[in-house]
């Protein structure tokens, strides 16, 4: 006696097709996203030499809107402070060294 294989049928289309950017869309969000992170590049920059003395290798979040940011030496304790306190706010992530960049790939 044969077995038969059941193969999984794979959809042919979109499923959520409503949910498709446009290009002009896409582009507008990258723009906004590159101006955001010019802003909060900045703070940061404002902030840099003077916290690079005291916090060398620690974390700040900041959140452009307002110009505040908040520095922690343990990564998650932060993100969790950030949650806290900015729940539905965009923020940024630096860490305090040379070049601001907190992880590599």
């Amino acid at each position: 006696m044969t077995e038969t294989k059941l193969t999984p049928k794979v959809p042919t289309k979109r499923i959520f097709t409503e949910n498709q950017w446009t290009q002009e869309k896409l582009d507008q969000w990258k723009t906004e996203i590159v101006e955001y992170r010019q802003r909060c590049q900045s703070i940061f920059n404002r902030l840099q030499p003077e916290l690079i003395k005291t916090h060398y290798n620690w974390y700040i979040v900041i959140e452009p809107e307002g110009g505040s940011y908040i520095i922690e030496q343990d990564k998650m304790n932060l993100l969790k402070k950030i949650r806290q306190i900015y729940p539905n706010k965009k923020t940024f992530l630096f860490q305090i060294n040379e070049t601001g960049v907190s992880d590599t790939l």
